[in-house]
């Protein structure tokens, strides 16, 4: 028998359910079953989760696949629809519309990147509009899902898919999956924290039931409260208002009158944006706004009134801070979820962000003692997801030629971060698309929002002019028959839902 101290992650703790609790619990209680670790998540009923979180990025695919989790069950279980991207409507000016699909523009006809074809025959003669040439935006457009093909030469092969469901039912089915896989779940509220006086650690919470629960490595999952990362080991807040403003919402779901598509809607309004996702059984509807710009009742008027349909709870009002913790893993603690930080939902990022917080640990799992190079690496990846997402955020605000509202003149005439100020220069000048390792948002997605949103390049790159204008003309012309033709072919979006055996128990009365 050996007599060296165990340095093993024995027993984890998880303070805070919710989305980001309960994906956490299903993920760690799925990667350590059988290895003698315990998983314990305390949560109090009487706290409520934030729970509007219902669009995602087809990150979530893997998550749910990593677990082994049967995507139409998932789907019956959550009333989730499929989400081919986000449809922006007055982001660049008022009666403008694009999307940001899950996909790519195009394909390959010669040397340089599709979008260079298309810039060029825009300029010398008009093309068909960017996202013609793109089949999520096409299928999306025409309300229409089929699953992609695996054939690499398939036109069904280049884009791929998220869902749209109820966070609150979604971290109820990982409930049952992390506790049917050995996760405990106690019911209280904490009320102190014992800490190690030598290391600074925390060794143990305490509830309100006078129960102590002593642990090796903690998670914080408890909200904006931050119970464990701030309000214990004060780790403090990295501030980003100064570049995305908007500091409250307003959430209300109502019953679906309008057509139930696959994708996701956000509306720019005077003093902010609003959104629409359409699940099987309702819509969920949100006004994110500054309150620099629009009092609460407007912002919450503007949301009532332009509801499709019935109101079928009270509206619930927000309040945020964007930016993120200064360390989001702090001695033995990492902050996962809305205690971590909060980027506005406008392009369907925070679930994304609890996941990528839970695969960065698992990647980097500690010892007890949570050695400097392993939470110093973990940071780091974490800072640059947080920083790309939010230049990626800030795109849409920057780049508008609204002037009607003092929100989009401010944001226009704001100073950029400078990695945010080098990609959209490198872009206006010659159609460059700067590429990283890490970070979420890749070059597709950027030049959705770029051509969208009315920022072209000046340049192309030169080797489009191996083609004629003929020539690319013919071929942009092949693609959009060829993409048009496939989505033909494919199912309404809720008949595919239907077919897949993914219907929700509850009624989809009032759907078009």
């Amino acid at each position: 028998m050996s007599d060296r101290p165990d340095r093993q992650v024995r027993s984890i703790v998880i303070v805070g359910g919710g989305t980001a609790g309960w994906m956490t619990a299903a993920a760690f209680a799925h990667r350590f079953s059988g290895m003698g670790v315990s998983i314990t998540l305390v949560e109090s009923a009487e706290i409520g989760t934030v729970g509007v979180g219902e669009a995602t990025l087809p990150q979530i695919r893997d998550f749910n696949r990593s677990l082994g989790i049967d995507e139409a069950g998932m789907m019956a279980r959550t009333s989730a629809t499929i989400k081919l991207g986000i449809e922006f409507c007055d982001w660049g000016r008022i009666g403008d519309r694009y999307f940001h699909p899950f996909g790519a523009h195009g394909e390959a006809i010669g040397p340089a990147d599709f979008h260079h074809y298309w810039a060029r025959l825009n300029a010398a003669r008009g093309a068909a509009p960017f996202g013609d040439y793109c089949y999520p935006i096409v299928a999306a457009q025409h309300n229409r899902f089929a699953l992609p093909d695996d054939e690499p030469e398939s036109g069904l092969s280049a884009y791929s898919y998220a869902f749209q469901f109820d966070a609150s039912l979604y971290g109820a089915f990982l409930a049952a999956f992390a506790q049917e896989r050995g996760t405990k779940r106690v019911e209280g509220k904490v009320v102190s924290v014992r800490t190690d006086g030598e290391s600074g650690f925390i060794a143990a919470i305490a509830l309100e039931s006078g129960e102590e629960i002593a642990g090796d490595l903690f998670i914080d999952c408890s909200g904006f409260r931050g119970l464990l990362i701030e309000q214990e080991l004060e780790t403090g807040y990295e501030d980003w208002s100064g570049y995305l403003p908007c500091n409250r919402a307003w959430a209300v779901p109502c019953a679906i009158k309008g057509t139930v598509g696959p994708y996701t809607r956000s509306t720019a309004r005077t003093g902010g944006w609003q959104w629409r996702i359409p699940l099987q059984h309702r819509i969920g509807n949100g006004h994110v706004y500054c309150d620099r710009y629009i009092d609460d009742q407007d912002a919450l008027d503007q949301l009532m009134t332009t509801l499709e349909g019935e109101p079928l709870a009270d509206p619930k009002q927000l309040f945020f801070k964007t930016g993120k913790r200064r360390r989001l893993w702090n001695r033995n603690c990492v902050a996962i979820g809305l205690s971590g930080g909060f980027l506005e939902p406008l392009e369907s990022t925070s679930i994304d962000l609890i996941q990528s917080g839970i695969t960065n640990l698992l990647e980097l799992f500690p010892e007890k003692q949570c050695a400097a190079a392993d939470v110093n690496e973990y940071n780091r990846l974490m800072d640059l997801e947080f920083e790309r997402i939010r230049d990626f955020l800030m795109l849409h605000y920057v780049a508008t030629q609204r002037d009607d509202a003092a929100l989009w003149r401010d944001m226009r005439e704001m100073e950029w971060p400078d990695s945010l100020a080098y990609k959209i220069d490198a872009f206006r000048r010659r159609g460059i698309v700067p590429e990283y390792e890490s970070g979420l948002f890749q070059p597709p997605s950027w030049l959705s929002v770029f051509i969208g949103q009315n920022i072209l390049p000046q340049s192309v790159d030169p080797r489009t002019e191996m083609m004629t204008a003929d020539e690319i003309a013919a071929d942009l012309e092949r693609i959009h028959v060829s993409i048009s033709g496939a989505v033909r072919k494919t199912s309404d979006h809720l008949a595919f839902i239907d077919g897949y055996g993914a219907s929700f128990g509850g009624s989809r009365a009032g759907a078009a």
